[in-house]
Order: C-alpha cells, then structure tokens, then sequence
C-alpha cells in the first residue's frame, strides 16, 4: 500500500467527524511542561516526591507547602490535562471514583442527582448504595432520549451525569441537547460527563455545555495500564474554587510518580487514539453481520473520531461467551480498558456485576454481551485472534447477533452513504 492509499484511508476513516482540535498534539506536549519552571531547565518535568516545602516565613511560601495540597508534578499534568479539554483549570485525584466522589461533594443532603442509566458499575454502585445513604436522591434516566432526562428533573436537582458512550452498551448521549435541557430547567444544575471511553482527543463536552468534564485516567488519558487516577476539568471559577477545596479537604490525591507516568502518558495520547480507532474500525468491519445496527450520527456532531471500544453479543448462551473468551490469545480476559493491549471482558460477571441483575436486564447487559478493547498491536493479528476464537466457541460469524459500538455504527454510517 503507498503513501497515497494510506493517507486517503485515514481521510476516509475520519469523513463526517468534526475537525480535530487545532494544536492537540503540541499542547500536550508543551503545556504545563515549561523548562523554565525549573532552575535546571529540565525539559522533562521532574518528580517531585517531597511531602513537604520550606517557607520563607511563616505563611510564606512559594507556591507551595504540603504535597496533598500541591505539588509540582501534579500541577504539570493539570496545566496540560486542561489544555487539552480546553478548560481553564483540572484537577487531578486518585481514581476516576475518586472523582466521582469529591464532585458530589459539591452537593448536600436532600439534593437531587439524575443520572444516565447505562454507566459504569463502579458509578451505579456508588450513587446507589453510598450517595443515597448520606442524604441524595438519585434516580436514573436514559439520557439518549431528552424528553426522559426532562421527566426526571425536580426541583432539588443539583447534578446530572452523563457518560457517553455509555459503559457498557455504547450508547450515546447528546451532550449539548442535555446540557441546555438541564441549564434551562435550573441554570444551577451542575452537568457532569464522564468522558473516560472519548479521551480528550475525541471530544471535549465542556465545549458542547457542560460544566465538568471528568475522567478515570487510568484508561486512554494514561494509556498504558500502569496507573489509577481521575481527572476533571472545568470553566467555571467558582466550581474550580470548591473541587479544589474538596481536592484537599477530602485528600484523594494522587502520588506525585502517578502524576508523572499520566503527564507523559499525554505525550502520544493522539498517536494513540488514531491507532485505537482505525485497528477498532477494523475488528468492527469483521464482527459485522446482523445490519440492524444503530446508527448515531450524534457522533459525528460532537467527535472527530472513535475509541477501539466494541460490545456485542455473542450467539449462543453463557457457555459460549466464556469459550470465546477463554480462547482469545492476544486479548487478556481482564478488567478496564484504553491501554495499549488489547482486553476483552465479560461485563454481567466482571466490571458490571456489582449493578443488580434486574436493573443489567433492562439494560441489555445479558450473558452473552461481551466487551471488547481493542488495543495498538497489528490489525491482522487483532482480527486473527477474534477469527479463531469464534471458531473455538463454536459460534460461526454469521451467528453473531446484535453488534453494538460506536466504532460498528461509525461502519455502518459510512457503507449506507
């Protein structure tokens, strides 16, 4: 294949999206990371593991004074995390629940939170068994359809939360038409999208009206599965004054060597997403049977491309989910995704088995549904590795019954135009 062929491919893969946001990759690589911040000029920004800074005089300090705190490091991975989410400050804690925690603390007792109802389980069990014992009333809402988000809304709504696409059906969510859906309600909503499957690079939902915009860097953000750690960045300065103060009331913060592994994590985060999504296009090309697939052109007005996030159904009962995982040699049967590897997993059993089993019905998180992330090794050997073990768990592709992703759906789009 020449350069030629290779260049209109990529052009072909990426037709419809919005434009990629302008300087992403020089952001990354610059932002927060200022030699002259340092009095050795180090190009690389140092890790800076001391608990504690010497004043000048007492309350008199240099920019800082207790790591929990501030830090050095941290401080660079917020400059570059919010440049790059185009928002004017980050923060940066010790997981994505983390997160999830000190921005719902942003809340009081009697306070109202809705959220989509396809999220990640690590978040349904949280505002499920934890947020509504201390006072919030949480209910759940499919967000894909604006007019439910509307019903649901009450006077005591403070939060809403989206994730989008969904974990771990691939649904998606209009940010924009829900964030105004909510601001015009109360101006006072607080519009939260765990933007963890997108990345920066994909989509910035502060840019389509919400207010924070959140991650668990432990996935693409980092991309290297070697660290945990949440991420959330804003516009506004009077949320940014309270997530701080929560930052350092409630002390979920990350380690300052953490901060340093994501920070250059960020480095190639656009190298990477344009892997994920073209070797995620392709496993997408080969499970592909049933037509009756979704199609969200919401994706192309509020993305400039797709994560190699797949789910679909296998054919068959439990038995043959697990024998296709088990079968799998390039793909590790193991939890999260993003990272440079490929992983596959089996979310009723794994990531979403904490989300009661009524409740995974009716979201189409059955026995068969499994959960692909599709990684940056070679595409003939990803589809390879899917080919044999389909063929293992004796499920033929014609078989395969329901794909469903976002990568899929982008396919589809592409070969009915």
């Amino acid at each position: 294949m020449d350069q030629t062929q290779k260049l209109e491919e990529q052009d072909d893969l990426y037709a419809g999206f919005i434009p990629a946001y302008k300087s992403f990759a020089t952001d990354a690589i610059h932002i927060g990371q200022e030699p002259e911040q340092w009095k050795s000029m180090a190009v690389v920004p140092p890790i800076s593991l001391s608990t504690t800074f010497k004043q000048l005089e007492p309350g008199n300090h240099a920019g800082y004074e207790y790591s929990r705190s501030g830090n050095p490091t941290r401080n660079c991975l917020e400059k570059a995390v919010a440049a790059l989410d185009g928002a004017k400050y980050c923060i940066a804690v010790a997981s994505g629940l983390a997160a999830t925690v000190t921005i719902t603390h942003l809340l009081k007792a009697g306070d109202g939170i809705v959220c989509m109802d396809d999220v990640y389980g690590g978040t349904n069990r949280y505002f499920q068994r934890i947020a509504t014992l201390n006072g919030l009333e949480v209910s759940f809402a499919d967000c894909t359809k604006p007019e439910l988000l509307k019903a649901a809304l009450k006077a005591n709504t403070k939060l809403v939360w989206i994730e989008t696409p969904t974990n771990p059906t691939m649904k998606v969510v209009d940010i924009k038409a829900c964030s105004q859906l909510a601001h015009e309600y109360n101006k006072d909503i607080i519009v939260v999208v765990d933007n963890t499957f997108m990345s920066a690079y994909f989509q910035r939902p502060l840019a389509l009206g919400a207010d924070v915009c959140m991650y668990s860097a432990t996935k693409y953000m980092n991309g290297h599965s070697d660290v945990v750690m949440g991420l959330a960045s804003m516009n506004r300065d009077d949320l940014n004054e309270r997530l701080k103060f929560l930052q350092n009331a409630l002390g979920s913060v990350p380690s300052p060597f953490d901060c340093f592994l994501c920070n250059r994590g960020l480095k190639t985060l656009h190298l990477r997403m344009e892997r994920h999504f073209k070797n995620g296009m392709a496993a997408a090309k080969f499970l592909e049977a049933n037509p009756n697939v979704e199609r969200h052109e919401v994706m192309k007005r509020q993305c400039t491309g797709c994560p190699g996030m797949i789910t679909f159904y296998i054919k068959g009962k439990l038995e043959h989910a697990k024998a296709f995982l088990s079968n799998l040699k390039i793909f590790a049967i193991a939890e999260s995704l993003g990272g440079y590897e490929s992983l596959a997993e089996h979310p009723a059993i794994m990531t979403h088995a904490s989300v009661p089993e009524k409740e995974r019905i009716v979201l189409g998180i059955s026995d068969t549904l499994i959960r692909l992330s599709v990684g940056l090794e070679d595409e003939e050997d990803i589809i390879e590795d899917l080919r044999q073990a389909l063929a293992a768990a004796v499920t033929p592709k014609d078989e395969m019954i329901g794909l469903r992703g976002v990568l899929q759906a982008e396919f589809e789009v592409r070969r009915s135009q």
